[in-house]
């Protein structure tokens, strides 16, 4: 074991964020350390007490800064580990009376827990103490006066004392952060990445067309300036340790209050925000207020899309284009953020030709749909997603073409070509019966292109897209690029604005998946069915509240149901019973009367809430149309009531908690069709129908009943490429002899 003595040669420990260690170890170079070994997320270093304080004024990097104490092997239990801490002479860090911290990083087979080992640290302090006739120090978590640092990673401790406090990223600036905050230290990183020090220092411009809470701007002001970031600081870790020198850290503060003043005077680069979020540019301003820059930056309310070069910077400055846009964490996003990026590479060309584009994103393949070639990229973590940042050089505007607009978009793959070619098509396969139907719920595309596996259903002007799985032999960055040709071509052959396109993945769903929830926007619109007018929401669950294939069945419920009593099992969001309710209207006449009474049943509270809402939208009276929470088998088991007519549509496949066992309609349709056929009234008719795509009826069904499968009739246009997506069936008694 080892102990570092209060000289000129002081041994420290500087953590930073993973992949920017090398960086630090040249900043710590500049600002007088010698820098030694580098470890993931830190830098080992030698450095004068002077040096050390700049270093915790002026790191832009750093996430603390630790003078070591020990640094010590074989330190695997909580006996090693208190005996390595009482080993230090603690009267040279801890004046009288002082309190104490302790933070705890790692673990050994024998300390697994953090707390655990920052108790074990503490005691090894207060052993140390009380053998020398020190009173107990007291603990302070949150102000204390000296704050150690202890890492324990396979037997490996190092312990000291913290001269950071709190960690260096936090300059005090940033209350309000917006929905994605970047941590200071990291956005520095990216800055001298970028090349911007160099370009500060010639008075070039810069400029963040997505600024959100202003952190790239005010990092970059800071820089221009010579600020040093952590200056408004009150309080370092240092400040309590007894080896404090108050007159030298005077001294340094001066110095760099001295140069912040005149940095401030002397900067020749103007920068730049735009955000299109008032709330977002409102927090920005405040944290350059409070970093005390506020005259070093422009901010503008302005979208991505009309983006233009800001008032006063010339056509012949060249500058640095930074941003860290969103990434499409979650699929539905990724709509709007092919189109972001889109427009992104769109402006940068139009207007910021011979300037430099540095994106930082943790989706490098949104990064390839700004259509600028990356010259060079560095990964880092931003918290725990891997992230990477891209340096594009802008091309030059040819001379032939200075001033005229627009500048086109980067050419289509040639797949992408293909599939926009598909959907115009398509549209116009359909144009004619759209027309003449009056629908405007439809589907589009369904995996037409093996390569391009969606289903695109529009819904008036919205679209719905769903991503088919990739098997396990598709490459899923290649799939990742083929989702993001599609969401580039659709807002342009449909004419959609991108935030109306919505984008799930369709996986084979068992149990109750289909019932949950996706996301919890509650964005529903109204759409028309025939006559009906109909709730479907596209964000929240994995359908829409509508399933569009089942169309013509729902208009022949209408035209079957005229003054009969109605059953609608597995009613889900109850848009049977509605078509069933109205009745049918031909072109030309009066509308035909719908079902004089209805009862509609489910197991998910969910849908027959939807079910009851889409009933008074259509103002069906509550009274003659009632809707049961029931398991359909139980139910059907003790009711008494006879119907004229029964749709039954259940699931694939269900193991719902709420129902007695699992269905399987494969294997227990014979059991639900008899269940149902007890209930039917002579003359009756049940319309059987589900989505199994191997579906085959019992035999023994059509020995007792008159069965008619009527599936290839229950196709619209918009459907037919699909025959086997749905089985259809009608199932009478058979008359007595």
């Amino acid at each position: 074991m080892t102990e570092t003595q209060v000289t000129d040669s002081l041994v420290f420990l500087a953590t930073c964020p993973k992949g920017i260690e090398l960086l630090l170890a040249d900043e710590l170079a500049e600002l007088g350390g010698e820098p030694g070994k580098t470890t993931v997320a830190g830098v080992h270093f030698l450095a004068s007490l002077e040096s050390a304080y700049r270093i915790c004024l002026w790191s832009r990097l750093a996430n603390r800064v630790v003078l070591c104490l020990v640094r010590e092997e074989g330190v695997e239990t909580p006996e090693q580990l208190r005996h390595a801490v009482a080993a230090v002479d603690w009267r040279a860090h801890l004046g009288p009376g002082g309190s104490l911290a302790v933070d705890f990083h790692g673990r050994s087979e024998a300390i697994r827990h953090t707390r655990f080992g920052a108790q074990t640290v503490k005691d090894g302090v207060v052993e140390r103490l009380f053998a020398e006739g020190r009173p107990r120090p007291d603990v302070d978590l949150r102000h204390p006066d000296l704050r150690l640092y202890a890492n324990l990673h396979r037997g490996r401790l190092t312990l000291g004392v913290d001269f950071s406090g709190d960690s260096l990223h936090r300059r005090g600036y940033r209350r309000d952060v917006g929905h994605a905050p970047l941590k200071e230290n990291l956005a520095a990183a990216l800055l001298v990445r970028a090349g911007w020090p160099e370009q500060a220092r010639q008075g070039a411009p810069l400029v963040d067309p997505l600024c959100g809470a202003g952190t790239l701007l005010i990092e970059a002001a800071l820089i221009a300036a010579d600020i040093a970031p952590n200056l408004a600081r009150e309080r370092f870790g240092f400040h309590g340790w007894a080896g404090h020198d108050e007159r030298l850290w005077r001294e340094l503060h001066r110095e760099a209050e001295a140069r912040a003043s005149i940095g401030r005077k002397r900067c020749r680069s103007r920068l730049f925000g735009f955000d299109e979020s008032p709330p977002a540019l409102a927090a920005a301003r405040a944290n350059a207020m409070r970093a005390g820059i506020p005259a070093l930056i422009e901010f503008h309310g302005a979208s991505l899309g009309r983006l233009e070069r800001p008032v006063g910077v010339s056509d012949e400055a060249r500058g640095l284009l930074i941003t860290n846009p969103p990434y499409g964490e979650r699929l539905g996003e990724l709509p709007e953020l092919v189109t972001l990026y889109g427009q992104l590479g769109e402006r940068a060309r139009a207007v910021f030709p011979g300037w430099q584009l540095a994106v930082f994103t943790a989706n490098p393949d949104l990064g390839h749909r700004i259509g600028l070639r990356a010259h060079r990229h560095y990964s880092l973590k931003n918290g725990p997603l891997d992230a990477r940042l891209l340096l594009m050089a802008i091309p030059e505007a040819d001379e032939g073409q200075a001033g005229a607009e627009p500048v086109p978009r980067p050419r289509l793959s040639k797949g992408a070509q293909m599939f926009a070619n598909r959907l115009e098509k398509n549209r116009k396969r359909l144009r004619k019966w759209l027309k003449q139907s009056g629908e405007s719920c439809y589907r589009l595309y369904d995996a037409d292109m093996p390569e391009y596996a969606l289903a695109i259903d529009v819904y008036g002007t919205r679209v719905h897209v769903q991503e088919y799985a990739p098997p396990k032999t598709i490459d899923a960055d290649q799939a990742q690029r083929r989702l993001f040709d599609a969401l580039t071509v659709l807002p342009e052959v449909l004419g959609v604005d991108p935030a109306a396109i919505v984008v799930k993945r369709r996986e084979r769903q068992s149990g109750k998946g289909q019932y949950q929830k996706q996301a919890a926007s509650g964005e529903r619109f109204e759409v028309r069915e025939g006559r009906a007018r109909l709730w479907v929401n596209l964000r929240d669950y994995l359908d829409t509240g509508l399933f569009l294939d089942h169309r013509p069945v729902r208009r022949m419920l209408g035209e079957m149901a005229a003054g009969k009593r109605f059953l609608n099992l597995f009613c889900y969001t109850g848009t049977a019973t509605v078509q069933a309710a109205l009745g049918s209207q031909s072109e030309g006449t009066e509308a035909a009367g719908g079902a004089s009474d209805s009862v509609s049943v489910d197991l998910s509270n969910t849908y027959l809430e939807w079910a009851r809402d889409n009933f008074a939208l259509n103002g069906l009276d509550p009274s003659r149309h009632r809707v049961v929470r029931d398991d359909c088998l139980r139910w059907l088991e003790t009711a008494q009531a006879q119907f004229d007519l029964i749709f039954m549509d259940p699931p694939t496949f269900s193991n719902s908690k709420r129902m007695e066992a699992t269905l399987d309609v494969q294997r227990d349709h014979g059991r639900l069709v008899r269940l149902a056929m007890a209930r039917l009234a002579p003359g009756g008719t049940l319309v059987f129908s589900n989505n199994q795509r191997r579906f085959q009826l019992d035999a023994d069904l059509a020995e007792f009943y008159v069965v008619e499968d009527i599936s290839k009739r229950t196709f619209d246009p918009d459907f037919n490429r699909r025959p086997g997506l749905h089985h259809v069936f009608l199932i009478r008694h058979r008359e007595a002899s």
